[in-house]
């Protein structure tokens, strides 16, 4: 790679205003570095050496602009993400069903759907959580994360351990069809999730969530472009709805009269 961000500003500027308009990609939330990565990542694939090579490259070429695009969406995801965390969503499932005829849930984005699944998995694993009361809800941007997620089916690879990811389960059994190193959700657990093509960025807000989970979105963008986000969100919840977000995040300044803590520790807040 001959080229950098640092080294060709015009060049770099160019390309992300074509990806705005043309792939439909919201670039200017995300920093650049973030951008620079999941772009030179596609360009070593496709041989581009510039970036007006790959500007070049991606014009009126659906395909990459669908590789790119895909590159571009969050998709960095596992069952269970952060264990410790999942202790204080148990604790706010099991609240809300015991207050709640029916409980709303939206995972947000969603990646592959490793997190809806996990969420599923915890409903029906936990006796003190009524699953017949929960619905949940995958978005994201890429439609072709969207599409594992419905099939439900992952693989173990020399990156990921389905079985280790699947660990905080005492037995993943019931819940999981395993076949050597595929793993495919059972009927059981697809049937409390539904999965739609929806940017949380641009899009409009949701209706009447009991809790939404945006966990580890935030650390790709733009400070002064966190708060659309969370007013997407409080948007979306229902009063005293439940927000959850990365272990490692925080809610912006101008969030903090809008959503109070309710765990600290695992990043849980509640909307005033």
């Amino acid at each position: 790679m001959t080229d950098s961000r640092q080294e060709s500003p015009e060049a770099f500027d160019r390309l992300l205003d074509y990806i705005e308009a043309d792939v439909g990609f919201e670039t200017g939330f995300y920093n650049d570095a973030y951008l620079d990565r999941r772009i030179t990542a596609r360009m070593r694939r496709t041989g581009a050496d510039t970036y007006e090579e790959y500007l070049s490259q991606l014009q009126g070429n659906d395909e990459e602009a669908d590789s790119l695009l895909d590159s571009l969406s969050i998709n960095v995801t596992g069952f269970f993400r952060n264990p410790e965390a999942w202790e204080g969503i148990r604790s706010v499932l099991q609240t809300l069903t015991d207050e709640r005829r029916k409980v709303r849930i939206w995972s947000a984005p969603c990646a592959d759907g490793r997190e809806p699944y996990s969420l599923a998995m915890l409903a029906l694993d936990d006796p003190d959580i009524q699953d017949r009361r929960v619905s949940i809800l995958g978005t994201d941007i890429s439609e072709d994360s969207l599409e594992i997620g419905r099939a439900g089916v992952y693989e173990t690879s020399q990156t990921t351990d389905i079985a280790e990811e699947l660990a905080p389960l005492d037995d993943y059994e019931p819940y999981v069809d395993q076949d050597g190193n595929r793993f495919e959700m059972r009927e059981q657990v697809k049937d409390l999730i539904t999965f739609e093509k929806h940017d949380l960025i641009r899009g409009d807000p949701k209706r009447n969530f009991d809790l939404v989970l945006c966990r580890n979105l935030l650390i790709y963008i733009d400070t002064e472009y966190k708060v659309p986000i969370f007013e997407t969100i409080e948007g979306s919840l229902r009063d005293s709805g439940y927000l959850v977000i990365g272990m490692t995040e925080t809610l912006p300044h101008e969030c903090r009269d809008t959503f109070e803590a309710e765990d600290k520790r695992h990043r849980i807040y509640r909307k005033a």
